[in-house]
């Protein structure tokens, strides 16, 4: 047997995730014309149930650190506003489109680093940072006028996510435990959630109760593998493998819906992911 490094897991891990989620956004599509805030309670409530018997079962329990509070609702309004938005644009555009902008999120995350952790930015980030926006205007096609607003959706969702992950960094620097932030997500994203699906609920089939709860356990594997991926490397060296998730959603996208990205669409992709990649050998050499 061949011992892999822990770079090397690392980078399956990540691989790991993002196929998971690519699943996530599948089972999305799959489950129908549902409410999005019936789709996004289901997946919440299902990552809140893992995460409860996984914290029942650690010495701490259900302890949460006063001082988390303030950060973990914050990471839990970002986190939900990233949700939902994502689940809406995934019923409205292709699917490998709604990836791509939700994939926004780490070129988001430098800005809001700069904000709420002071974390100065080099002008060599900031010009990635534009140079992906303009890929990801390429997606949106603003021209398109009232049709570019579940574009628009998909790349707050990126925001929301990028903001979401700012605070997870910022709980885990401060010792946070991984369980407690995902529990308290999901509780709060279920809470938020639940009202809107009560008011228009949609009485749902077997078979979308199964495509729904395998949207939820693809979530929550993807939370489980990404958070393994950065215990064995440290992000600068793995993330940028997330990105194979745009190419998993494109073939499900291809396959189950017979979507095919139009050829702006494509450069933006092309112009994301290569920026994606430059921040990363950015990091690799800091």
């Amino acid at each position: 047997m061949v011992k892999l490094s822990r770079q090397t897991k690392g980078i399956i891990c990540i691989i790991a995730s993002a196929f998971f989620f690519s699943l996530m956004s599948l089972f999305v599509r799959m489950s129908g014309d549902l409410p999005t805030m019936q789709k996004a309670f289901f997946r919440n409530a299902i990552a809140a149930a893992f995460a409860i018997v996984i914290l029942s079962r650690t010495p701490e329990k259900f302890y949460i650190r006063r001082e988390s509070w303030p950060d973990l609702i914050l990471r839990s309004v970002y986190g939900t506003l990233g949700v939902i938005l994502n689940f809406w644009a995934i019923d409205h555009i292709t699917i490998a489109d709604a990836s791509v902008l939700n994939k926004m999120s780490p070129f988001f995350a430098i800005m809001m680093s700069a904000i709420i952790l002071r974390e100065k930015a080099t002008r060599k980030e900031w010009m990635i940072v534009a140079v992906a926006f303009f890929g990801a205007v390429l997606v949106i096609k603003p021209t398109a006028g009232v049709a570019s607003l579940p574009a628009l959706a998909g790349l707050l969702s990126g925001f929301g996510a990028g903001a979401a992950y700012t605070y997870v960094r910022k709980l885990g620097k401060s010792g946070e435990r991984g369980p407690v932030i995902i529990m308290v997500f999901s509780l709060f994203s279920c809470i938020v959630c639940l009202p809107f699906m009560l008011f228009d609920y949609h009485p749902m089939t077997l078979s979308q109760i199964l495509i729904l709860l395998g949207a939820g356990m693809s979530a929550m594997g993807g939370q489980l593998t990404i958070t393994a991926a950065y215990t064995f490397a440290p992000a600068k060296e793995i993330s940028v493998y997330d990105y194979t998730n745009v190419v998993f959603t494109s073939i499900w996208g291809f396959i189950a819906f017979s979507e095919i990205p139009d050829g702006l669409s494509i450069l933006g992709y092309i112009i994301i992911i290569s920026m994606a990649v430059l921040k990363w050998r950015n990091a690799l050499k800091s």
